[in-house]
């Protein structure tokens, strides 16, 4: 780590899973009442997206960083 840099930088990370895997994490979201984002600007409070077909959603680890799940990749899938 660089020395003017004295703390761990929060990092994005996007994580492709499966339908049930983002069901069951999901599910955890929501029963311990995190709160969780539809976009990476935080709007859509609380709900997923469906972007290119499959779904996603955006929230905080306790340390700050920004965790992505998401069922399709980004563009969707190849043809």
């Amino acid at each position: 780590m660089p020395p003017h840099i004295s703390e761990i930088q929060p990092q994005h990370y996007a994580f492709l899973v499966s339908e049930a895997e983002f069901d069951a994490a999901y599910a955890k979201i929501q029963r311990y009442k995190l709160d969780h984002w539809a976009d990476p600007q935080q709007h859509g409070v609380n709900e997923i997206n469906h972007n290119d077909g499959g779904r996603g959603v955006y929230f905080l680890d306790p340390n700050g960083h920004f965790l992505e799940m998401l069922t399709v990749p980004y563009g969707g899938w190849p043809t």
